[in-house]
């Protein structure tokens, strides 16, 4: 794998199985911060860990145990969701959440996933369309928790409130927007956070950084392959662009932009 020295403890990460979402997630941040300690961070989630079980009730039934979790969290800790800068990147690194105490859903919802996993009380992360919650991993545990919201305990019924109060119009729940998701999808999601905040900001470099690692754990999304073929056409890179842009229409040839895509081949082919 030809990448830059910074990603190789990334790349190291992501081949295990299953994936240290904690450790991966700072893994991330090395390319921002090169000197980071990443085993200072995950010290310090640890710290947390070990303070909520101290508090902890010994009947650890999960609405006491999220309880303990929120009161410590987003009352003694002050942890909150960066409704001022949202799209500020530093929401999106795991040591900056860890450091200023703020972030945005995904961010806040990592945290809080790594000190449940430490306190041995199983969580999964719930990617809804717009929004990122938690809920335990439980069979028919039917409680969410919105760490962007200080902790806030939802029901289904919730869930299809904050997607409507998010899309400014009705939205139906359907199923699969309450399906747990993996590591994998969570890194993911981080970088195309990433990756979009670094597009609209005209930092072509750093969002072409996020959409390789997007790539390195999901070699076939077509969108980052396109997107990527695209950057790599924009600075004078026909040949690793014509790759990216072919294998884009060879997995969607009958993709809304097909035709375009076809047409800047053409170009780089004459």
């Amino acid at each position: 794998m030809d990448f830059p020295q910074s990603r190789q403890p990334f790349y190291n990460e992501i081949q295990k199985t299953p994936i240290d979402l904690g450790k991966a997630a700072l893994c991330i941040a090395l390319e921002e911060y090169p000197g980071l300690d990443i085993d200072a961070n995950l010290q310090k989630l640890d710290h947390y860990a070990d303070e909520v079980a101290e508090q902890l009730p010994k009947e650890r039934y999960p609405l006491r145990v999220i309880n303990t979790l929120n009161s410590y969290l987003f009352e003694t800790l002050k942890f909150h969701g960066n409704s001022e800068n949202y799209y500020d990147p530093k929401n999106s690194f795991l040591n900056d959440v860890l450091e200023r105490r703020v972030g945005i859903p995904i961010s806040l919802s990592l945290v809080y996933l790594e000190i449940a996993k430490r306190l041995e009380f199983p969580m999964v992360g719930i990617g809804m369309p717009g929004h990122f919650i938690i809920r335990p991993d439980f069979e028919d545990a039917g409680i969410f928790v919105d760490a962007y919201n200080g902790g806030e305990v939802l029901f289904p019924e919730d869930c299809e409130r904050r997607l409507s109060q998010i899309y400014g119009r009705p939205v139906p729940l359907q199923p699969e927007f309450l399906e747990p998701v993996s590591s994998r999808q969570i890194l993911v999601r981080m970088l195309t956070n990433l990756k979009a905040i670094y597009i609209a900001q005209q930092d072509i470099s750093k969002a072409l950084a996020a959409i390789e690692r997007i790539l390195l754990l999901a070699p076939d999304s077509v969108l980052d392959l396109r997107d990527r073929g695209l950057i790599y056409y924009q600075s004078g890179q026909a040949i690793a662009a014509s790759q990216d842009l072919e294998r884009y229409l060879s997995l969607r040839p009958n993709a809304p932009d097909a035709s375009t895509i076809q047409r800047i081949l053409e170009r780089l082919d004459s």
